[in-house]
């Protein structure tokens, strides 16, 4: 590790008001996952820290909300244009941080989140639509300062869809970091810091979730909080929250499935299912963790999906022929390793993988990339978001029968169906109780929205719908249709 990365895994201060803040001199080490040592550290921050970030943002609101569109809209090009370059380094920070490998850091973690920056750099038209209802306008307007606390398992990507979004409508942030994958966001101030972002418009507080979170979710100078993590912590957001009354925008956990329709490509639908839960390790919310398919088709399904984890190579997250790296913390490891021994323990089928050690490394926190099979879609590792690499093959009797278990959970966050035609998979798809469903394979698009039903979440992220959670909407009375009219028309020119 040469003398600049080190640096860079070395935080002291805090981002705020447009400078490098000390804080309380306490720190929170960082700990690799493959070697299990301590490679980094990043400041513990408190709440009087929060309240400083949160001042700083206040008396930036008014200048930055009333910034012309375009110009915020032009501030993310030349964030995008100083971090661009950085595109390795958050690679390989975010690798060392929660053990990604690097091929699939570079392109799932680095390059989406400068993939959505460069996106929401072009949505400035979204922001400031008009729309004339008779006698009335309806507008949008910034809804304040923006409270953003932000998961580990896609630190950067995460940050850039919440921050981004929230600038653009207007919204100054206070960002917090997980406390265990803080350094890819620290480039994010370094570079704000270096275009010359206006004081207070970005500002990062580092430290844990029952220190700095709380004091953001809590905090009465707070307008709207957005968190991404598990459902407990988010419930606990959503009460804190309520203090003041203030908007709040949550994605939660998933136990997403897909759906096999009896006349389809099962090839297809595994491949891409397996690689949807095994890719980051399994800790992935929206990944597809339950796979629905005829009862006749369920031990052909599970042995083309144990062929396709055998192919899943375990190493140093750092090594190019790396794909499964090891679970962020010891602690989530064995929460994995708990889930996949109930799954024994209540009858499920093990058909590969386990709670074994990994072949082929020495250190880490690595699980095997496991299948199970059951037709009980009760049972735990059916029913929880387990956040490994852990498929159940879950074996249905009709569609009617899929589409219960599919919808048979406290979630609702992603899903799939796969059929003979596009028209009836998405006849499928529209009774799946889930925020965003693949057909037949469909691919990625970051410009669209995602967000969950049920208790996977409340508001959308991604795309242009992002930025309606940091707006308010208002509504102005004119005295004549005439009037509402030339208003908007004044607009438009």
């Amino acid at each position: 590790m040469d003398q600049n990365f080190q640096a860079l895994c070395e935080r002291d201060h805090h981002y705020i008001d447009g400078q490098w803040v000390k804080g309380t001199g306490e720190h929170l080490t960082l700990i690799d996952p493959y070697t299990e040592q301590p490679f980094g550290r990043a400041p513990a921050g408190d709440a009087a820290l929060v309240d400083q970030a949160v001042a700083a943002a206040q008396r930036a609101q008014a200048s930055w909300s009333s910034t012309s569109v375009n110009e915020r809209a032009a501030w993310l090009g030349r964030w995008l244009q100083e971090l661009h370059p950085q595109a390795e380094t958050i690679a390989q920070l975010i690798s060392r941080e929660m053990g990604a490998p690097i091929a699939r850091g570079r392109m799932s973690q680095a390059a989406g989140g400068l993939l959505a920056l460069q996106a929401f750099a072009k949505m400035a038209s979204h922001v400031q639509r008009v729309e004339r209802i008779a006698n009335s306008v309806v507008v949008r307007e910034a809804a304040g300062v923006a409270g953003l606390i932000t998961a580990w398992n896609y630190p950067f990507f995460l940050a850039i869809g919440k921050a981004a979004p929230a600038l653009l409508a207007g919204c100054p942030v206070v960002l917090k970091p997980s406390d265990f994958t803080p350094l890819s966001l620290y480039l994010m101030a370094d570079a704000a810091h270096r275009i010359g972002l206006p004081a207070g418009v970005f500002n990062l507080v580092h430290g844990t979730g029952p220190v700095v979170g709380e004091a953001i979710s809590g905090h009465s100078g707070i307008d709207v909080v957005s968190y991404t993590g598990s459902i407990p912590i988010g419930k606990r957001v959503m009460e804190r929250a309520a203090s003041n009354v203030k908007r709040v925008s949550l994605e939660l956990g998933g136990k997403s499935a897909a759906i096999v329709l009896p006349s389809a490509d099962l090839g297809q639908a595994v491949e891409k299912t397996a690689a949807d839960c095994f890719n980051n390790a399994g800790q992935t919310c929206i990944a597809i963790t339950r796979l629905l398919v005829p009862e006749s088709q369920l031990q052909q399904a599970a042995a083309m999906a144990a062929k396709h984890a055998a192919a899943y190579r375990a190493g140093d997250p750092r090594d190019e022929a790396t794909t499964l790296g090891p679970i962020a913390t010891h602690r989530h490891q064995q929460q994995v390793l708990s889930y996949i021994r109930s799954g024994v323990e209540q009858g499920a089928q093990l058909v590969c993988g386990g709670d074994g050690a990994v072949q082929g490394v020495r250190s880490g926190w690595f699980v095997q990339p496991t299948v199970f099979t059951t037709l009980n879609p009760s049972l735990r590792i059916a029913q929880e978001e387990i956040f490994g690499p852990v498929l159940t093959v879950i074996g249905y009797r009709d569609v009617d029968h899929a589409i219960e278990i599919a919808n048979g959970t406290v979630h609702g966050l992603n899903g799939g169906v796969y059929g003979p035609s596009d028209e009836e998979a998405t006849a499928v798809a529209a009774r799946m109780r889930c925020g965003k469903v693949d057909i037949n394979g469909g691919a990625f698009n970051i410009n669209a929205p995602a967000g969950g039903y049920k208790q996977s979440g409340i508001g959308r992220e991604r795309g242009h719908h992002a930025i309606y959670e940091y707006q308010e909407v208002k509504s102005m009375q004119f005295i004549s249709e005439d009037a509402a009219l030339a208003f908007v028309q004044k607009q438009s020119a």
